[in-house]
């Protein structure tokens, strides 16, 4: 594999690790059937029990793996995505 800013071939290759956090949100089907009336009446009418929940109870985060392969140069320090 030659590099392409300066044509060299001592190149490396590594795979790399991308780890990212997703917030698990509800659907569409959800707010339009049970969230708009469910959240207003929870915090009008639990408002101090869902304000525990919200403090104790941490939001629901789902991690989200992502492996891409990057070539580095080892003479110029070039990097790119194969």
């Amino acid at each position: 594999m030659k590099c392409p800013k300066c044509g060299s071939e001592n190149v490396n290759v590594q795979i790399i690790n991308k780890i990212t956090l997703k917030d698990a949100h509800h659907g569409l089907l959800w707010w339009s059937c049970v969230g708009w009336w469910w959240v207003p009446c929870k915090w009008l009418f639990f408002t101090l029990p869902a304000l525990l929940v919200k403090i104790f109870i941490p939001n629901k985060q789902k991690a989200v793996n992502k492996t891409v392969k990057t070539a580095v140069c080892q003479d110029c320090g070039k990097s790119w995505t194969v």
